[in-house]
């Protein structure tokens, strides 16, 4: 994750009408801009340029009455600039970002009377603070490489009511043309979150760039005070499939078998089920502590686990379970996760990537995972995924 921009305090709604006379500007001499010092020629009216910021997170609009604008220029107290078009008539220039939460903005306008000459105005103004900043959280990490499950994931601060307007700013581009659809859900954590999730598993090789020009925006639940980038690439196609009634996983990648290994997941007839459908992997955690009473199990464990690869939100891993192999590849008698010997977690913990699907499938489960418990958009079919869209 990158931003673009430092913070800044932000902007409540305010109207600004700046209206100024271009040929009042000030020349070299003293004298009226565009004009010689004794000059007698007659001058055409003057240019009345008006400079409208309307409201918090709007375009900065600029007209000319009398003339036309030959220039705008609108730069903050960074020296960054907002760009803008003017019309087809030359009487009017609006920029194409909306002005940021507190901000002082210059703006600088050369205008062209009816008798050909110009003149320049100046003026300032600064916009508000907010009364809240929303912030995100983006993953994948910036120029990281990531499975072909691994959807492009926001997760936001602050509540986001105004979700079109945010959606709007987010700009998705890839290497091949991928087809693909934001998708606004909640997260394990409450918070809303938007993922851009391909229509099927990403192609090996992608390269994924994320434009969320947001600054200026407002999310119903706070302001944003910056833009944000990030880009990863994806790596080597694998899957990783778990049959919980056979008791095995097997790892595929392109579409061949790699290898297969016993497992064994969690008990039948309870909390201790493990999750089915599709759960991209998210992390590898390598060896941590694992308690029980922290997803709600009581005191049913509390140990260190060696090669944890986390797959939901709400505590299923794939993991080393030494003390459980008297079941590997016989029955289910995990609390949930996905349990195998010391070697196999250690070559498998090796050989997948973040953001590898894990295909889980069995009789005895406790439902499927759910879109915001880890990443679970591929547990929804195509038109259901791109029916959250805030654009649709």
């Amino acid at each position: 994750m990158l931003p673009i921009r430092t913070p800044r305090p932000a902007l409540a709604a305010v109207a600004l009408v700046v209206s100024l006379t271009a040929c009042t500007a000030q020349a070299a001499d003293g004298g009226p801009s565009g004009t010689g010092a004794g000059s007698g020629a007659s001058q055409a009216p003057p240019v009345k340029v008006t400079v409208v910021k309307k409201e918090a997170g709007s375009p900065v609009d600029v007209t000319a009455t009398g003339g036309t604008l030959t220039a705008v220029r609108v730069v903050d107290a960074e020296g960054g600039g907002l760009k803008g078009r003017t019309d087809a008539g030359g009487t009017r220039w609006v920029s194409d970002r909306k002005a940021a939460p507190g901000t002082s903005y210059t703006v600088e306008v050369t205008s062209r009377a009816a008798d050909g000459k110009e003149s320049t105005s100046r003026t300032s103004f600064t916009t508000p603070r907010p009364e809240k900043v929303n912030k995100v959280t983006l993953a994948p990490g910036k120029n990281t490489t990531v499975g072909i499950g691994h959807p492009l994931s926001i997760v936001f601060d602050l509540p986001v009511t105004r979700k079109a307007d945010v959606e709007r700013q987010l700009k998705v581009t890839t290497s091949n043309g991928t087809e693909g659809s934001w998708g606004w859900i909640k997260d394990h954590s409450g918070r809303d979150r938007a993922d851009w999730r391909p229509r099927e598993y990403w192609k090996p090789g992608t390269r994924v760039t994320l434009e969320a020009d947001l600054d200026g925006t407002d999310s119903g639940g706070g302001w944003f005070v910056r833009d944000y980038r990030t880009g990863f690439t994806v790596g080597a196609a694998q899957v990783v499939k778990v049959d919980l009634d056979a008791h095995r996983l097997t790892l595929e990648r392109d579409g061949r078998t790699v290898r297969t290994v016993p497992v064994s997941g969690g008990t039948p007839g309870g909390d201790k089920r493990s999750w089915r459908g599709t759960a991209v992997l998210m992390a590898k955690e390598g060896t941590i502590n694992m308690n029980s009473e922290t997803v709600g199990l009581g005191d049913a464990y509390d140990k260190d686990v060696d090669y944890s690869m986390r797959l939901t939100w709400s505590g299923m891993y794939a993991h080393a379970a030494p003390w459980n192999a008297a079941y590997f590849g016989r029955a289910n008698r995990s609390s949930g996760c996905i349990g195998m010997s010391d070697a196999d977690a250690s070559s498998f913990y090796t050989s997948v990537n973040v953001g590898d699907p894990f295909e889980i499938k069995g009789r005895e489960t406790k439902g499927t995972v759910a879109e915001g418990n880890g990443y679970g958009a591929w547990n929804l079919s195509w038109d259901q995924w791109k029916a959250k869209s805030a654009l649709r």
